[in-house]
């Protein structure tokens, strides 16, 4: 009984001869490429990740938002503490003021023109070069405060908005509670007048009152003791008028007027 048992046999694998599946055994899908080529022309651009742009998380936006607030609270504290400097600089700049104002009692200086000396003009040339001898008086009515006049001042003569004649004020140191008394020379040359102001000045001669304004610009420092100030511009106008046009000529009328803004700041 054992004789008639039947055993399968399995056939033995051929080693060296690859198996050739046919094509059309495999299925559509597989024969297709997993990654599909680009079509001529074109071009496939590849991105990182890290580089793609995303929606920044709502903890971003409150943190901006704090930084912001933190921010515009330190630049109003800023300007808070710069403005209180200010307010300080300038509270002790008014003190200051007050303590020279009670212990000098500043006075503004007075000024006024004394006579005038004209060359005689020929307001009928084509040119004038007047030549003027202006006499001033200075008053300098403060006890404890002296006016230091220094160089390059400017003082000029005018009619009816033409320059005639320029010069300079002399330099020197005004003492307190002191009257100076000098003269300055004023020269122009090749002065064109146009014939209306030609008729006007001999028809203002003719009734004896020539109107002429003084402007005198003078660098000063004030001494307050032991103490020299910055250089000050001190502004002088006059309006005078003289009875005519000569070495003798006699004011009628003369009207000064002194303007220091820093003297004016004191109580001035």
């Amino acid at each position: 009984m054992m004789s008639d048992r039947v055993h399968p046999v399995h056939p033995e694998p051929v080693t060296g001869v690859p198996l050739e599946i046919p094509r059309s055994a495999v299925p559509p899908s597989e024969n297709v490429d997993p990654k599909p080529r680009p079509q001529p022309g074109s071009y496939v651009i590849q991105v990182p990740k890290d580089l793609v742009l995303r929606t920044p998380p709502e903890s971003n936006a409150r943190r901006a938002k704090a930084y912001a607030r933190r921010a515009s609270r330190r630049r109003r504290s800023c300007c808070c503490l710069l403005l209180a400097w200010l307010a300080a600089l300038l509270v002790l700049l008014a003190s200051a003021a007050g303590v020279l104002y009670l212990v000098f009692r500043p006075r503004a200086p007075h000024y006024s023109i004394d006579a005038l000396s004209i060359a005689p003009l020929n307001l009928s040339a084509a040119a004038v070069s007047p030549q003027f001898n202006a006499t001033v008086r200075a008053d300098n009515p403060n006890k404890k405060i002296g006016i230091y006049y220094r160089q390059g001042s400017d003082i000029k003569v005018t009619y009816d908005g033409v320059t005639l004649c320029a010069g300079a004020w002399p330099a020197f140191y005004h003492a307190p509670r002191n009257e100076t008394v000098f003269v300055a020379v004023l020269r122009g040359s090749g002065i064109r007048l146009s014939s209306a102001n030609q008729q006007s000045l001999l028809a203002a001669e003719a009734q004896g009152q020539v109107p002429l304004r003084i402007d005198a610009k003078v660098p000063v420092r004030v001494k307050f003791g032991a103490v020299t100030s910055w250089t000050i511009t001190v502004k002088v106008k006059c309006d005078i008028a003289v009875d005519k046009l000569s070495e003798n000529a006699k004011i009628v009328s003369k009207n000064c007027h002194v303007k220091v803004k820093v003297l004016n700041f004191l109580g001035l």
